[in-house]
């Protein structure tokens, strides 16, 4: 009887901390900076397409895309680093709670938060241009499934790794957010025409749901997950292990992005 009471009393005391003010101002903030991200890559994929009949082959809509890509992912880091650590992204975010920066509760609802505005920001453009074609990420049909899993978890590790690197001296100013969104257009360069180069479960998700096309879906999900937390475990506990001791704790049960 005892038993049963201290259950229900265990899991608040576990999910206490991931349901305080800022707590929920931080899940604002993940889906603010989500939804303007994936808004923006969405959408110039769309834009693309708009201008250029043969987008598909013509390498300056890859240009096109990466350059969204390095500008809207530093601005969204940029905006909600001080409040929610501008994770941005489900692989990031899984990365952190790998290495206990973040409760596992706490992802839990960052993820939401990402999914919630990466499905809204790709229903908005969907509902905007009725006629446009809507972009899915896809992989080359020279491709494997699991190489194509393989390609996107390097790239998230690339990209996590980058964002551990731009951030283990506290608050990154301007330049880390900067190093993250040029690491990610140069990734999308490298390997927008073999997997699309999404390195972000939350837009490919958004996209998949408001484009109606789950196919490969767990290549963006599976290879990032992994990658992200290759990428956090090795920074932390090879590259910098005492450093990670010193900000394993941050502004929000450990974020420290």
């Amino acid at each position: 009887m005892l038993t049963g009471k201290m259950a229900p009393a265990l899991f608040m005391d576990r999910f206490r901390p991931s349901i305080t003010p800022i707590a929920l101002r931080s899940y604002l903030a993940e889906f603010i900076s989500t939804f303007f991200y994936v808004f923006s890559v969405i959408g110039s994929a769309m834009a693309s397409r708009k201008l250029m009949s043969d987008a598909a082959t013509d390498p300056s809509s890859l240009v096109i895309v990466a350059v969204a890509n390095t500008f809207a992912l530093s601005s969204a880091v940029y905006v909600a680093t001080n409040i929610s650590g501008g994770h941005v992204n489900p692989a990031v975010t899984f990365g952190m709670a790998v290495c206990g920066r973040i409760s596992v509760p706490t992802a839990l609802f960052y993820w939401i938060s990402q999914m919630l505005g990466s499905v809204m920001a790709c229903l908005l453009l969907k509902v905007t241009t009725v006629s446009q074609h809507f972009p899915t990420y896809a992989i080359a049909n020279e491709m494997t499934g699991f190489g194509a899993s393989l390609v996107e978890g390097v790239l998230t590790f690339a990209l996590v790794y980058t964002v551990y690197a731009a951030t283990e001296r506290g608050s990154p100013g301007a330049i880390g957010p900067l190093a993250i969104g040029m690491m990610a257009g140069a990734l999308v360069l490298a390997s927008g025409p073999f997997s699309g180069g999404s390195m972000n479960p939350a837009s490919a998700f958004g996209a998949a749901v408001v484009g109606g096309s789950f196919k490969n879906q767990a290549v963006y999900w599976v290879g990032p997950l992994i990658g992200a937390a290759a990428a956090g475990l090795l920074h932390d506990n090879v590259v910098l292990p005492a450093q990670a001791q010193d900000s394993g704790r941050g502004r929000l049960e450990g974020i420290g992005v």
